[in-house]
């Protein structure tokens, strides 16, 4: 008999929930262990330094999670759905995972010099920097090589539009700076795993609507995940994703978009990590200009929310309500475009 759509969303779901529920339940006792603690960044907010300790690195048990729920998945429906689950779709597939997994590590290696070191510094800049280009075009080279490299980007209003040769820095840097915002969006107990979330029903509705099953596939497992890790992770959070998630998070949030040959949806799906990272970008470039002076009291902005008195729950539901906003007009371009 052959399996329906939702049936195969629904185990990738449902996998990734459990697997990654039960994967950090183990982690965290053996993180507490090896007492990779996170260490507070001093600049932060002061009542922030009780979590001081707090284990980190737990995005291994959502990253766990996602790649053997995908695998288990795959390797369970492609021989009877070769339609949705087929050797382009699996390509394709294999090329979010390549994003994600090359940024995570990354992040794990910032991580685990962080924990080593007892600081809140870990890789320099420069080599986040080296390693993430490499990764991104290689993303990119993979993408040329699938055809889903167009120059042409589908506007609101405009149309499609084909950039040029243009197209490839935008879109390079694009890449990098969208993993880098999901990383920055990750400052409070589940904001990031929350939003996140949020995005990637996004993109499980965007992929069913456009017709690309592997990615409402890759989007259901990091939903799934992402409700599994939020068990550890909400307010209080016994365990943090450290780098190690958020930048996983980062390139499957962006991969998505451009798998799918429409990399401007991310500016929908991830309108609340780009928000995020502009308030700093914002106030670097006004604090250099005015030599000294500020726009927000802190960023990235959610941290400007606490020191107005917002609890971290409450930021996190805003957050959550202006990601789902930006779902919802996302979801109503792409039934007007």
């Amino acid at each position: 008999m052959e399996p329906t759509v939702s049936a195969i969303l629904a185990a990738g779901a449902v996998g990734g929930f459990a697997v990654t529920a039960i994967t950090c339940w183990l982690l965290i006792p053996a993180l507490h262990r090896l007492h990779f603690g996170q260490t507070i960044r001093e600049e932060g907010p002061t009542w922030h330094n009780k979590k001081n300790g707090t284990p980190t690195m737990g995005g291994l048990g959502f990253i766990f999670g996602i790649l053997l729920t995908i695998g288990v998945v795959y390797g369970v429906f492609h021989s009877s759905a070769p339609e949705v689950l087929g050797p382009q779709q699996m390509a394709a597939g294999m090329l979010v995972l390549f994003l994600a997994f090359g940024n995570g590590l990354i992040g794990f290696l910032d991580d685990f010099i962080k924990v080593i070191k007892h600081r809140n510094l870990g890789l320099t800049a420069w080599q986040k920097i080296v390693l993430q280009v490499a990764v991104t075009i290689g993303f990119m080279i993979g993408l040329h090589s699938l055809g889903l490299l167009s120059t042409s980007v589908m506007f609101p209003v405009a149309g499609m539009v084909d950039l040029g040769l243009a197209y490839y820095p935008i879109a390079f840097f694009g890449i990098i700076f969208l993993v880098n915002a999901v990383n920055l969006t990750d400052g409070l107990d589940g904001l990031c795993t929350g939003v996140t979330f949020v995005s990637m029903l996004g993109y499980l509705l965007a992929g069913s609507l456009l017709g690309f099953v592997h990615v409402s596939l890759l989007a259901a497992t990091t939903a799934g995940a992402c409700v599994g890790f939020l068990l550890w992770n909400f307010y209080p959070a016994k365990v943090f994703m450290g780098d190690t998630g958020s930048m996983f998070f980062g390139g499957m949030v962006t991969a998505l978009a451009f798998v799918m040959d429409r990399p401007e949806l991310v500016l929908f799906f991830g309108i609340v990590y780009i928000w995020d990272a502009m308030t700093v970008v914002i106030q670097r470039i006004y604090f250099k200009a005015t030599h000294g002076k500020r726009i927000f009291k802190m960023t990235p902005i959610h941290h400007a929310f606490e020191l107005r008195g917002w609890k971290e729950v409450k930021i996190d539901g805003f957050f959550a309500l202006i990601a789902a906003i930006g779902v919802a007009m996302g979801i109503f371009y792409i039934c007007i475009a």
